[in-house]
């Protein structure tokens, strides 16, 4: 069997033989990449251009070019919310449809900037509607209905939702806060454990029954986790204490099994109701008269 090679001076060979190497870390794509800040240059050059005419022209270049910078800063938002939607199985659809304003304010700059050239009411009406068309061409729409909500009380996804905001935030602290340490070691470690707590949120959030028995990590033990970031990159930022470090990390260690010990409790609970749901099915019908065949043993050499 093929091993990784490395050896005592290698980078990151510091786990001990024999034990379990760490799951890789899932890479994340930016739904908002290049293509999107192309679209800041027309307001940045409508702006630019309309500062040496007149006043009238000044007023509605200007005008224009917020326009297209603040669309272009709702596309952003909309295709990051668009982003969580496609990931999550369980997902409302977002109360603000951000990606079709942003074309509505596309259309609206990109008539106004025509305008500036051509003082025509009739040419920047086309020139924003063709703007708006081929705006929501590229981009398309924002999610119009909820997905996998069929049968889960609405209210208990709210309180869901709360806790999981809460738990984004304390994530996101955390990612900010261990830069501060500038340790690569510290900063892969926590992006492992970061992955294992968004497990156990998109578990509560496809089945929101699981959250009173998860509250507790998501809320108690994530706020611990944050408040110890904290501490230790304040701390190794200005001593480079390498226990501390190994505190810190042995630290994650634990909350790291914790957090999987309880995502597979969750899913072994699911499977478990499931069960149950099937044989009370299973008498209701044999009391109606309705027998299921059970499948059919498979036959072993053993057997024979």
């Amino acid at each position: 069997m093929a091993q990784r090679f490395g050896g005592r001076y290698s980078p990151g060979t510091d786990v001990k033989l024999g034990t379990t190497p760490r799951k890789t870390q899932r890479l994340r794509v930016d739904p908002a990449g290049g293509r999107v800040n192309l679209l800041f240059l027309p307001p940045v050059l409508l702006a630019a251009t309309s500062l040496t005419a007149g006043a009238g022209t000044l007023i509605l270049g200007l005008g224009g070019a917020f326009l297209l910078a603040s669309g272009v800063w709702l596309l952003r938002e909309g295709l990051l919310a668009e982003a969580e939607y496609n990931e999550r199985k369980v997902a409302r659809r977002p109360v603000l449809p951000r990606k079709i304003l942003a074309a509505v304010l596309a259309g609206l700059g990109a008539g106004l900037a025509a305008y500036t050239n051509e003082p025509s009411l009739t040419a920047a009406v086309l020139y924003g509607i063709a703007a708006m068309a081929l705006h929501l061409a590229a981009f398309g729409v924002d999610p119009l209905k909820n997905k996998g909500m069929k049968g889960i009380d609405t209210f208990q996804q709210d309180r869901v939702a709360r806790v999981v905001d809460e738990a984004e935030k304390l994530l996101s602290g955390m990612s900010q806060a261990i830069l501060r340490a500038g340790d690569r070691r510290a900063e892969a470690r926590l992006a492992d454990f970061q992955e294992t707590a968004r497990q156990l949120i998109r578990t509560v959030e496809e089945d929101p029954r699981d959250l009173t028995a998860a509250r507790k990590y998501l809320v108690v033990y994530l706020r611990g986790a944050h408040d110890a970031t904290v501490k230790f990159a304040d701390l190794y930022a200005r001593n480079r204490d390498d226990q501390a470090r190994d505190d810190y990390l042995a630290l994650l260690d634990d909350l790291d099994e914790n957090f999987a010990a309880r995502t597979a409790k969750s899913l072994l609970d699911d499977r478990s109701d499931l069960n149950v749901e099937i044989d009370v099915l299973r008498a209701r019908l044999s009391r109606e008269g309705v027998r299921l065949e059970q499948p059919a043993p498979v036959n072993t050499k053993e057997d024979q």
